[in-house]
């Protein structure tokens, strides 16, 4: 019996996307050179522009949104030790 393994992140140096064209409806796969990282904070992705520029995108998940509307004064108006 395998011992399972918790992740507490993903990572990656390539991706696969795949996508089907609206059109036609046939699918299509990409390898790209994009590294990923995932954690209970969401997605990031990171790659260059077309002038070789580091750029990167973030997709936050809704614990992080939380923390960072907590963090801004944002959040509920209630003691956390209550």
């Amino acid at each position: 019996m395998e011992k399972e393994i918790l992740l507490d992140k993903i990572e990656a140096d390539w991706i696969t996307i795949e996508v089907i064209d609206k059109t036609t409806g046939k699918t299509f796969r990409r390898n790209l050179p994009v590294r990923y990282l995932e954690t209970d904070n969401g997605v990031a992705l990171f790659g260059e522009t077309l002038e070789g520029k580091p750029a990167q995108i973030h997709f936050l998940s809704e614990a992080a949104l939380a923390k960072i509307n907590d963090l801004t004064g944002k959040g509920p108006d209630c003691a956390r030790c209550d």
